[in-house]
């Protein structure tokens, strides 16, 4: 079965990735008043998925395009998400974000990307050659990394699961 080839894939894509850049959109992520994060396709997805986690947090996060999204500006943060760093959408939102004083990370495998080139900080993962179609190796990559980003958060902002939990949805 591939999936031992999908791990090792995606644990080669999160070893690649600076520790230190993690932290600090960790501590970005703590201070923002608000989040917002966008992404197309299945990186808006996992975009998305990441929005509701910041949102069992406690934090106030939206998730771009949704009709209750408000206004973006200073002191908030967007997070863009996109495997090649060129999909014109996601550049088109963060230069608005930029142009309304907010604070923009990119996640994105192209260091040389625009959007790497245009965001205020670029979580890079590694390129690397993959078996699986399309970018998989990067929205898999994308879901674990924000995964743990969110693990990070629940220590510094001293969560618990249960704390999430408590905030969970419950009209299911």
């Amino acid at each position: 079965m591939a999936v031992a080839k999908i791990l090792d894939e995606v644990r080669q894509a999160l070893v690649g990735v600076d520790e230190s850049q993690a932290r600090s959109f960790v501590e970005a992520l703590a201070g923002a008043r608000r989040v917002f994060v966008t992404g197309q396709g299945r990186s808006g997805l996992i975009g998305a998925a990441f929005a509701t986690r910041l949102a069992h947090l406690g934090k106030a996060a939206h998730v771009v395009g949704a009709p209750t999204t408000p206004p973006v500006g200073p002191g908030e943060l967007l997070v863009a998400c996109s495997g090649s760093g060129r999909t014109r959408v996601t550049l088109l939102h963060v230069e608005q974000a930029l142009d309304a004083g907010a604070e923009v990370w990119a996640i994105t495998q192209g260091s040389s990307s625009p959007l790497a080139a245009a965001a205020s900080h670029a979580i890079l993962f590694p390129a690397a050659p993959s078996a699986q179609p399309g970018a998989s190796l990067f929205e898999q990559a994308l879901l674990l990394f924000l995964d743990a980003v969110v693990l990070g958060l629940m220590e510094r902002l001293g969560q618990t699961p249960q704390d999430l939990l408590a905030r969970h949805a419950n009209l299911e």
